[in-house]
Parts: structure tokens; sequence; C-alpha cells
């Protein structure tokens, strides 16, 4: 047996309630169903699976399964059994285009496997993407701006909700949250339906509630922030420095992107965040389809808006004198919605130069 065969190869399709394993070694497969969660029983099979393919009690476990709800505490299991274990991003999964596609755990499963067979046994480093997995701290760390995200999704909602319950009766609010609304009227000055009014309460007292676990999480932030105890916060702090970086877009963009990833070069952070090109050369056709929109979506966002406040306060630096001599001078709105794109792109690499080299913006104003 060659030395690449003696690696166990196992891909896990995993589920709400079973866990399909498919194992092979290059020139043999075979497919097992265990209870999801089990750990003794992932064990006895990887144990089986070494005897029925002939390899060592010790030969070395090569795994892989796709990122998704189960999150990244497989990933540690794995690891702590002393597998090497590869978590893989599901978009970079191939998928044939020529017919309606069949799935099934199994096939799923397979497809898998074999995707980690030409990676590790051939050698195809674009067999599929990896997904940096986070230690259990820097996990945890994510936890409270994303809360944040969400509750301040919510607060929209409820206050879309009353807003257009009460126009429908051509009542129009300002200020949702703090309205007294049994003093509220009609269009015609009646008092409104008391089926409403219960409504509006109710979806008052939910408003309340999430804007008051908005103000806990962010007071909990700013408390992160003026302790600065993990590197991610030191750096949200330090990013916190340059005018026109807020505490929410600097402790996003540390604990999203700065705080514990590593980037080779500015092609790689732009990737990263979807902000790199994608061009369509093919004979005589040219043209580009915009960016690519394949990173994080959080700091692509967060970038965007970054951008449209560094133009605001910024005005002397040389990114905004950049954007605003290639896109706003004889520019229209569509080309400046262009431009805001290029320049959060520029402006990433130059935050990421701050942070990790010192080197600040040129023209760019600290805070004093």
């Amino acid at each position: 047996m060659s030395e690449q065969t003696k690696n166990l190869v196992m891909a896990m399709e995993l589920s709400k309630r079973t866990w399909k394993l498919a194992f092979g070694d290059g020139t043999r497969e075979r497919f097992r169903t265990m209870r999801a969660r089990d750990r003794e029983g992932l064990l006895k099979e990887v144990v089986t699976a070494k005897e029925k393919f002939g390899l060592a009690a010790d030969a070395p476990v090569v795994c892989g399964y796709e990122a998704g709800r189960d999150g990244f505490w497989i990933d540690r299991l794995l690891k702590q059994y002393g597998f090497m274990n590869y978590v893989m991003d599901p978009s970079s999964i191939e998928v044939p285009r020529r017919a309606r596609t069949r799935k099934t755990d199994r096939l799923d499963a397979r497809k898998l496997l074999r995707l980690l067979l030409r990676a590790v046994l051939w050698g195809e480093r674009d067999a599929f993407a990896a997904v940096r997995v986070p230690t259990a701290e820097q996990e945890a760390a994510l936890r409270l701006h994303r809360e944040r995200e969400r509750l301040v999704q919510e607060r929209t909602g409820h206050r879309g909700r009353l807003k257009s319950l009460l126009m429908l009766h051509g009542v129009e609010l300002v200020h949702p949250g703090t309205a007294v609304l049994d003093r509220l009227r009609d269009w015609q000055g009646k008092a409104l339906p008391e089926p409403l009014l219960a409504e509006l309460q109710r979806e008052q007292e939910r408003l309340r509630l999430v804007e008051g676990q908005l103000k806990v999480v962010e007071a909990q932030q700013a408390a992160g922030l003026a302790q600065a105890e993990t590197p991610a916060r030191q750096k949200a702090v330090k990013r916190c420095r340059l005018k026109a970086v807020g505490p929410q877009s600097g402790w996003v963009l540390s604990h999203e992107c700065f705080g514990w990833r590593s980037f080779a070069n500015r092609k790689h952070l732009g990737s990263f965040a979807g902000l790199t090109g994608t061009p369509s050369d093919s004979g005589e056709t040219r043209r580009e389809q915009g960016i690519s929109k394949a990173g994080s979506g959080r700091v692509r966002t967060t970038m965007i808006e970054l951008a449209w406040n560094w133009v605001r306060w910024q005005p002397n630096s040389a990114l905004t004198e950049w954007f605003v001599q290639h896109y706003v001078r004889g520019g229209t709105r569509r080309s400046k919605r262009k431009g805001i794109v290029a320049l959060a792109r520029k402006l990433l690499v130059a935050l990421w130069k701050y942070v990790e080299h010192d080197v600040i913006p040129e023209g760019a104003v600290l805070r004093a």
C-alpha cells in the first residue's frame, strides 16, 4: 500500500436526526448511517472502517463536512480525537448543470467524499474552499454585534407595523415607541377601534422590549471597548481613532474581519469581503459583471456604509479626493453608487494597513 492510501477519508452529511458517513481510501467506499451527535458511535464507525479497509489502527483520519447550522463544535470534537478536519464552504461545492440534480444524503455524502479524496490524495487545492474556524472564545465574541443586528431588524419591523396600522385610519405616527396610543384619533376625530388599540398596545410592548434589550447590548459593547481586553477589541479602539469610524463599524470590522483572521495581501482581503470585480472576458466580449458578493455580507455592508461616512467626515483625505475626481464631478447618481463600492474596497485595504502596520490613510484625520 502506498503512502497516499494509508489515510482514511471520511465525509459527513449532517442532518437533524441522523448523520450519513462516507468512508474511502482512494479505491473503496463505505457508507453508514448513525444517530446525530452520537460521539461514541462515531468513533466506533471510524474503527470499523479502518478494519474493513485493512488500515492500521493508528492510520490518520481526514474528514470534512459542510458548514451549516451545526456550527463548529463538530470540528473541535474531531480535532480532539486527533483527526484532520475541513469545514467546507457550501458555495464552493460543484453542482452539475446538465440536468436536474438528484439529492439524497447518500449522494451528498459521496460528493463530499470525492472532493476530499481529490484534495487529500491527489493534491487538488481548488477542489473546495475551507472555512476558517474560530476558537470557542472568538466565536463567542461574535454573538454581541450579531444579536444587535437582529434586534435592530426587529425594532424596524415593530415600528413599521405600528405606523402601517395607524395609517389605515389616517393617523401618522412619528415616534411609535413613546406615543400614548389611548389619545390617538382617526381621520374623523374618533377614538380608535378597541381591537385595533389592543393590537397596537401589544405591538408597542414588543417594541419597547426590543429597545430595552438593544440598550443593554450597546452598553455591553461600550464597556468592552472601554476595557479592550481582547485583540479584537483593541483593534476596534484603534480603528475608532479615525474620524468617520464609529463604535459599531469598528466593532463589526474587528470581530468579523481583523480580530482573528490574517490576510496575505489586499486581493485576499477584497475577496473575503466580496468586493472584488468579476470580469467577463471571452473573445471580443469584455464587460464587468459587478462585485462578486462571495464573501462576508456583514463586512461588505459595513464597509459601504463606512465609505459614505468617510466621504462626509474625511473630505480632505486622498481616498475622498479620488472618489470625487472619478465619480462625483460630472457623474450621475448611478455612478456615485458604483463609485462608493470601489471606495469601500480601497478603504478596507487602507484600514487593514492602519490596524496591522500603523499606516494612517493619506490625509486622514484622527480624533482629538
